[in-house]
């Protein structure tokens, strides 16, 4: 047999696309050599090299002849280690080692060079897509991918553990039965507990109402006065995630290697880069396109410290995935998009030694120091938050005091509540949050009663809200509604909301 043909798959960011591999051996030729067509990247390229050693050590041989390896359609770029399997399959076929028709298989995966399979990423998007087309067809994958396929119903899957346990199975030798689905169970740890942040009721109420909403939040505050601690408090009030946010997210992660054991992200990300930290690992891209802190926060939180401290062009960079909810990484020869639904918190000192506004240390800083500090972060930047917080010093009779506040499990109750009404209200609409809501949606599903109408017309006049600040704070409205388990917003939820927007740093 001179000819085979195997189906495999491509990745292109969290794209799949059909890719066959064919195999044709010409037996006359002089030199015994494999060539790789078709648009593969240098892993691909050297994947010759691994597949040949990988049958010799299995015992099977490679065909001989020169081995031509077409991968089809040949104009789409191929990248990664998962070729190596179908690649052998098909020299195995040519080979007349495998005598069954593979038609309804899907192969993938590393090969080793004594002939076993390696785990690789990006197999939860791929195995997603092929179970959403139906068309019957098995897939064979690395025994350490099955976690990541007990997640994906509907999927006749099969993992093997190296070449020699393929070829027994393909040839009916050996049986195997395919991965089970097992229903995941989604979680929300709290590692550390809100009520360890003592006073600041102000700022954890803030703090409850961006969880509930996934609105951004802006905590600024003298050093020490407790802005990081509660930050990194906010994932054990977070609601659990739905199953669809959990696949959403543990694609991201699949695609970028970061996937670990687990086959499966339960719990909601929470991302606190480095202040710094480049634009392409915030954003994403490099060679491969690669998600960045945006994309691996999505459905979590996106926590920058020192926030001013960041680089201005990554800082800007941020506005469109905020906006948008999604990132688009261009670049020659591919195009790549991500989810980036993220909350984002940021912290940050009123001013460069941090006592500005401060009752007790005084700043050194002169007010050309404040302002060019606080313009790291542009207008267009902060119309983007949604809640600004200003943190006093801690005093010492809270400090001292021994008075129990809420824990994390009695908040993340009332956030949940809250979510889920959002989500039955928002789910014809392919949103999850109030954050999510267009400017038409806001004014279909937050109008306002005259009284509403008349104070946030006066605040508009005094607080000089742009368009999209208003946007924002009948959102935080609509949150804070939500968590009172009203249907309607009244004028005391618009007054609260109005409370959260930016305070401007006075000489």
């Amino acid at each position: 047999m001179n000819y085979a043909g195997v189906k495999t798959v491509t990745t292109i960011g969290l794209s799949v696309i059909p890719v066959t591999v064919e195999i044709d051996v010409d037996r006359k030729a002089v030199i015994y050599d494999i060539d790789i067509v078709g648009l593969g990247d240098t892993v691909v390229k050297e994947s010759k090299k691994r597949v040949k050693s990988a049958l010799k050590n299995s015992g099977f041989g490679v065909p001989q002849g020169r081995i031509t390896v077409n991968l089809a359609p040949s104009d789409v770029k191929k990248e990664g280690s998962y070729l190596d399997l179908p690649i052998a399959v098909g020299m195995l076929q040519a080979a007349e080692v495998v005598s069954k028709d593979l038609d309804r298989f899907v192969f993938f995966g590393e090969l080793g060079l004594d002939g076993t399979l390696r785990k690789v990423r990006g197999v939860l998007p791929i195995l997603l897509s092929l179970s959403k087309q139906d068309n019957g067809a098995g897939v064979i994958l690395p025994i350490d991918n099955a976690r990541e396929a007990r997640v994906v119903k509907g999927l006749t899957v099969y993992a093997v553990s190296d070449l020699k346990d393929l070829v027994s199975f393909l040839n009916g030798y050996s049986k195997k039965s395919p991965v089970e689905f097992a229903q995941p169970e989604l979680r929300q740890e709290v590692s550390a507990d809100i009520s360890d942040v003592k006073g600041h009721d102000f700022a954890k109420r803030a703090a409850e109402i961006a969880t509930a909403g996934l609105h951004n939040i802006s905590f600024r505050g003298s050093p020490g006065c407790g802005k990081t601690m509660l930050a990194r408090r906010i994932p054990g009030i977070l609601p659990r995630m739905t199953m669809e946010e959990a696949l959403e997210t543990t694609m991201i992660y699949s695609v970028a290697g970061l996937l670990g054991d687990s086959g499966l992200v339960r719990e909601r990300p929470f991302r606190s880069p480095h202040h710094t930290a480049s634009t392409t690992a915030i954003i994403g891209g490099g060679t491969e396109a690669r998600p960045g802190e945006i994309s691996l926060a999505n459905n979590g939180v996106l926590f920058l410290d020192e926030f001013p401290e960041f680089r201005k062009d990554v800082i800007e960079a941020l506005r469109q995935p905020i906006e948008d909810g999604a990132v688009t990484i261009a670049r020659a020869k591919l195009t790549v998009k991500y989810p980036s639904k993220f909350m984002l918190v940021v912290a940050q000192n009123p001013c460069p030694c941090g006592w500005y506004g401060d009752n007790v240390q005084e700043c050194g800083c002169t007010w050309r120091d404040v302002r060019r500090y606080n313009r790291k972060i542009s207008g267009p930047m902060e119309d983007r938050i949604d809640i600004f917080v200003d943190m006093p010093r801690l005093e010492f009779k809270e400090y001292a005091s021994k008075y129990s506040a809420e824990s994390s499990l009695d908040v993340r109750k009332r956030v949940e509540s809250a979510r889920t009404m959002q989500l039955e209200r928002l789910q014809s609409h392919g949103l999850r949050s109030n954050s999510q809501m267009s400017h038409k949606l806001v004014q279909k599903i937050a109008p306002l009663d005259s009284t509403g109408q008349k104070l946030l017309e006066n605040a508009i006049d005094k607080m000089k809200l742009t368009g999209r600040s208003i946007d924002k704070v009948l959102k935080v409205a609509r949150t804070i509604a939500d968590l009172d388990g009203e249907e309607k917003v009244l004028p005391r939820h618009l007054a609260e909301a109005l409370q959260y927007r930016k305070k401007t740093v006075d000489a």
